[in-house]
């Protein structure tokens, strides 16, 4: 069974702990869209491991993963990342990491000019991670980026760098930012592109050759459904498109190669960066805080925290076809005596039980609240599904009927072991 693993959030609810306890049952790792401004952590045999371009499945053995055409790779940033895992004692060699040729390339002054974007929005600013993701997307929107394969004409590419610097200039002038030279990026992105030069083929066909041979793909979202460039909370959203489509789209797979739809989501909500965020709530956010939780793995900023909403679970339930639920970090909810979940959206006193595509709405929608008790004990020593409190169960319950689909796995804690698979 080949099978999408989805963020429902706003990013950060535990895909790449999923992905990696998935990853024993599968042949091939597959990330279709997003750059480094992903961060995937994952907690294997007490080892602690961020990934943000490497596909999760590269912890393990005899596995291959793929970065397809769909992600904008940052090569010097992957450098490093490849650097910081095989120091780890991860081997990373060509046959376990695959690159796509057309996979478009983020370069130095992306990163400046995320900056400058941020810059001139001011307060209504979006809040990214200044990876230079949005640009370089923009830079292939618009036809001028540079792709994987570009680099293997070394004048070409030079002749485009230099224009592109030329033009970034101009604008990061404006903002007073960095300035750069042509030809150290050009150097600087060479010495990375010469490191990653094993990795990089034509991953189409070496994914279709898995898929017909009955390899079992596994297929890795980044960010989540409410970042989508379409059906996020725009503007406040990434660049690319991070629901269940965007995995077909980013590794030239088609949609009759996929079987199932794992959506991850968290026991609560969070959110990092700007944008609305109607279940926002301070005490949550401090006790969570206060844990040593939910603090960015990329940018290491606190992030907003919330109680469960389902109104945007169940959207992003309907947009990626999903299949079954995984539910991470429900021990952050251990020492809670009640709970609420948030079932529907009050609108200028209309009932919504979708998000408003209007994004003045959003300032006027008010949660409304369903109160579902605690269960006030530690489930992280649980080891099985049936061992959780029965309140517990019953909040996984109710959570499954707002969102329209079923549980799955349940994760009570960040160990790989602390994955609950419901029969």
């Amino acid at each position: 069974m080949n099978t999408i693993i989805i963020g429902l959030q706003w990013g950060d609810e535990g895909k790449g702990k999923i992905v990696d306890y998935l990853t024993e049952a599968s042949d091939v790792v597959i990330r279709g869209q997003g750059g480094n401004n992903a961060g995937h952590t994952v907690i294997a045999k007490g080892t602690k491991y961020v990934l943000h371009l490497l596909p999760s499945g590269i912890l393990w053995d005899s596995k291959t993963n793929v970065i397809g055409n769909g992600v904008v790779l940052d090569p010097i940033g992957l450098v490093l990342e490849i650097e910081r895992i095989e120091s780890q004692g991860i081997a990373i060699t060509p046959d376990k990491l695959l690159i796509s040729d057309r996979a478009h390339v983020v370069l130095p002054f992306h990163k400046e000019l995320d900056a400058a974007r941020e810059a001139a929005l001011g307060d209504d600013k979006i809040g990214t991670t200044r990876r230079g993701i949005g640009p370089a997307y923009a830079d292939k929107v618009n036809r001028c980026g540079l792709r994987i394969a570009d680099f293997l004409d070394r004048e070409f590419t030079e002749q485009q760098i230099t224009r592109r610097v030329a033009e970034a200039n101009e604008v990061l002038a404006r903002y007073d930012l960095t300035i750069f030279d042509a030809k150290q990026v050009i150097e600087e992105v060479y010495v990375a592109f010469e490191r990653l030069r094993p990795h990089i083929s034509n991953t189409i066909p070496v994914l279709h050759e898995a898929w017909k041979s009955g390899k079992k793909l596994l297929f890795e979202g980044a960010q989540g459904t409410l970042l989508d460039i379409d059906y996020g909370t725009y503007p406040f959203v990434t660049s690319s498109n991070t629901t269940a489509g965007g995995s077909c789209t980013g590794s030239g797979l088609p949609p009759m190669a996929i079987q199932s739809v794992i959506g991850v989501c968290k026991a609560y909500t969070t959110r990092v960066g700007s944008g609305p965020f109607p279940t926002c709530d301070e005490g949550l956010s401090e006790y969570l805080h206060g844990l040593g939780r939910e603090f960015g793995a990329t940018t290491g900023r606190p992030r907003g925290c919330g109680w469960l909403d389902t109104v945007l679970l169940r959207f992003a339930c309907m947009v990626n076809g999903v299949t079954g639920l995984a539910v991470t970090n429900v021990d952050g909810l251990d020492e809670y005596e009640t709970l609420q979940i948030c079932s529907g959206y009050d609108i200028d006193g209309t009932i919504h039980t979708l998000p408003p595509a209007d994004r003045k709405a959003w300032d006027r929608a008010v949660p409304v609240y369903e109160t579902l008790p605690g269960w006030k004990s530690d489930t992280t020593a649980c080891t099985e599904f049936g061992q959780l409190p029965a309140q517990a169960k019953a909040y996984l319950a109710r959570l499954a009927e707002l969102c329209g689909a079923p549980i799955a796995f349940v994760g009570v804690g960040p160990d790989r072991i602390q994955t609950l698979v419901v029969a």
